[in-house]
């Protein structure tokens, strides 16, 4: 046997054996000697006088797995990385904290980022090289890892000085970053300068933002609703409904199991990556329902209902939380799971069913999915429709219902053989910040469609987080196996605390808006930066990674930062608590530097923002708990995303966290809505058509 093919029969063992996440057991039997991140890597790497290699992702990631099986999985770059670096693999979903700091300096070193992130650093964690995703040989494709770790070997050994000298330099503009001159409050002139930004970012034929890879990017729909509804500009309306029109009938979306997949690789939506993330479901349910609250449009009404089937189908644990995320692969090929021949499809749907539901959905011979590294078609097809139901109804010559009734019987068919087919991974751990974000996207459409068990999922969620989530006191981030770990950031305590208001929002138990101030609470005590304003991404009690770092742009995901601007003046409009409006004032001036800059990056605070400049309203409802619900259900269906409720009880906690509750009593012996807003109270009234004259006035 050769000395190549005696390594490759190894059965290798890592420090990552024992760990819980799983993406770091996806690398525990790399030959490549992973530890995870902590003390032990970063003495030994002290100890041994090496540099440390860096490596974040996530397990359901196509090119983490593409570098995984090139280079991690082969014994002689393992051999190699383990005789120059002492190699830290990190996930991103379970440790955001890191991943912020070193994508920030993989984005200042390179212009850009994405996963798998490729640091190397100092063993005091100072980085000195970034990049991504690295080929095992250099070639076409650029620079591979090889070349990469013997250059590096060589500058470590004779020209350390410079690289210790670029690490410091660049770890103390890391620290800069967040060490800026505050501004002024805006105007409404930046909500104006974050539309013209998007709307010139649009793509008019088909929908989306930018002209190549196309990302949901869910906070600008919401925030484009807003500003429709602030300025009455159709434009924004039209930009939201482009968006959700187009995206559905692509391959972005799955058509037979439905869920969104993580993005698209073309303009069109047609071919995605096929991974489908727990939050990206969360924030186009959002979309969609406040889409059909602005609309009436019923169409967006049953692709929130179809993604919300899809997460409590395959996304909740038997305990009620969340997982993260199901794999773009399955067996080793990414998409195998979606994909179908034509030939499986007549076989399966019959020749004159099968040939329609190929007509309707793109289905050719040669196939429409192409690999992308060749460009070539694979003579299997991605599900989608680049047609409307209307339009499919004129060509095929069959009314729109029951050509739709037709695809439905067939789709069912698909779906439920394709169950039999080997699953993709299922990333299993819960996130308290993803599934703060689905508590909100449950209770939101659960209030909008009077979907009891939405309702129910969300307090079952919440439930899970409550109990298992919390440790002496303090919410943490992560849970899987039965332990929970990793302090809990601020994405954590801020989304949670969207969800709860969002759960007050529809269910009016007074216990939630409770819990919801005392995690705003806890935000205020130890993510608060108490000289200069806004809320760091970890708390006081953490250890620092490298640097304690605030932001408030919104990536793939809203920030922190931005979603605690919404946070806080809800609860200053529920509350009437000052401090909460306060904080927001302090929250946008410490940003609006950056946001004069580049306002389409914080869509997100933006919303939040939209509050603030009014006109916005908090809305008690008074009465008897037969005579309120018509009046409640009535409200629910609109689109007022610039009001708070509030429903009246008989009920200690809320007269403690409302201001002047008691006050309020039922006037002519009808449900009585006590209005207030902007500056000013109205009389008591006892119609929705009062409300509505109210509002529009304002």
């Amino acid at each position: 046997m050769s000395e190549k093919d005696s390594l490759k029969s190894k059965n290798y063992k890592n420090h990552l054996k024992t760990e819980k996440s799983p993406y770091l057991l996806q690398h525990a039997d790399n030959p490549v000697d992973w530890y995870s991140w902590g003390d032990e890597a970063f003495q030994k790497a002290e100890k041994e006088d090496k540099p440390i290699f860096l490596s974040i992702g996530y397990s359901t990631c196509h090119w983490c797995h593409v570098m995984a099986k090139e280079s991690f999985q082969d014994p002689e770059i393992g051999e190699l990385m383990n005789q120059v670096f002492v190699s830290v693999k990190v996930d991103r979903e379970e440790r955001p904290d890191i991943d912020k700091v070193y994508m920030t300096a993989c984005q200042m070193i390179t212009g850009t980022g994405g996963w798998p992130l490729t640091i190397i650093m100092t063993p005091d964690l100072k980085p000195f090289f970034a990049g991504t995703y690295f080929p095992k040989e250099s070639g076409s494709r650029g620079a591979g890892l090889r070349d990469l770790i013997l250059n590096v070997k060589d500058l470590w050994e004779n020209s350390r000085t410079d690289l210790v000298k670029s690490a410091e330099e660049l770890t103390s503009s890391l620290q800069q970053l967040s060490q800026f001159e505050t501004g002024k409050e805006h105007g409404d002139n930046i909500l104006k300068k974050a539309y013209q930004s998007i709307l010139d970012n649009f793509d008019d034929e088909y929908g989306g933002f930018g002209e190549y890879q196309k990302f949901p990017t869910p906070h600008h729909l919401l925030f484009l609703l807003r500003y429709w509804k602030l300025t009455d500009d159709v434009n924004a309306l039209t930009m939201v409904e482009k968006t959700l029109d187009a995206m559905v009938k692509g391959g972005v979306y799955d058509q037979v199991g439905f869920g969104f997949h993580r993005y698209s690789i073309d303009r069109h939506w047609i071919q995605p990556h096929f991974e489908k993330m727990l939050y990206d479901q969360a924030l186009l349910v959002m979309a969609y329902t406040e889409a059909y609250q602005a609309t009436g449009k019923t169409r967006y009404r049953e692709t929130a209902e179809e993604i919300l089937e899809y997460v409590l189908r395959n996304m909740k644990s038997p305990e009620g939380g969340f997982y993260s995320a199901e794999d773009a692969d399955s067996e080793g090929e990414e998409g195998k799971f979606y994909l179908w021949t034509r030939d499986e499809i007549l076989k399966l749907l019959g020749p004159e069913d099968g040939e329609i539901f190929c007509q309707v959905f793109n289905v050719s011979p040669e196939g429409n999915y192409k690999e992308e590294a060749t460009g070539q078609k694979t003579g299997k097809n991605i599900i989608y429709r680049s047609k409307t139901w209307d339009e499919l109804s004129s060509i095929l010559g069959k009314s729109k219902d029951e050509l739709w009734w037709k695809m439905e019987s067939a789709r069912e068919k698909l779906f439920n053989t394709r169950e039999l087919r080997i699953h993709p991974h299922k990333d299993d751990k819960i996130l308290t910040d993803w599934n703060g974000l689905i508590i909100a996207a449950l209770a939101l459409a659960g209030k909008t469609y009077k979907r009891e068990n939405y309702i129910v999922a969300a307090i079952e969620a919440l439930d899970f987080i409550t109990n298992h989530l919390q440790v002496q006191d303090r919410l943490m981030h992560r849970w899987r196996d039965g332990q929970a770990a990793v302090d809990g950031n601020l994405d954590d305590h801020a989304y949670l605390i969207w969800g709860l208001l969002e759960l007050y929002q529809a269910t009016f138990q007074p216990d939630y808006l409770n819990m919801a101030m005392n995690f705003n609470q806890k935000l205020m005590d130890h993510f608060w930066d108490k000289e200069k304003g806004a809320f760091f991404f970890t708390p006081d009690y953490t250890p620092e990674v490298l640097v304690r770092q605030k932001d408030a742009y919104d990536s793939a995901l809203p920030s922190g930062n931005s979603v605690q601007m919404l946070n806080l003046q809800r609860i200053y409009l529920l509350t009437g608590n000052s401090k909460n409006r306060e904080a927001s004032l302090v929250l946008e001036k410490y940003f609006a530097p950056l946001m004069e800059r580049s306002p389409a990056a914080f869509t997100m605070f933006l919303s939040g923002f939209t509050l603030k400049l009014g006109p916005s309203f908090e809305i008690i409802i008074v009465g008897d708990d037969r005579d309120v619900s018509g009046v409640i259900d009535a409200l629910r269906k609109k689109y007022l995303p610039n009001c708070v409720f509030v429903l009246k009880l008989d009920n200690k906690i809320l007269n403690e966290l409302i201001e002047n509750l008691e006050d309020k009593n039922i006037v002519n012996n009808q449900v009585t809505l006590y209005v207030c807003g902007d500056g000013a109270c109205y009389p008591p009234i006892n119609s929705l058509k009062e409300l509505f004259e109210i509002l529009k006035k304002r």
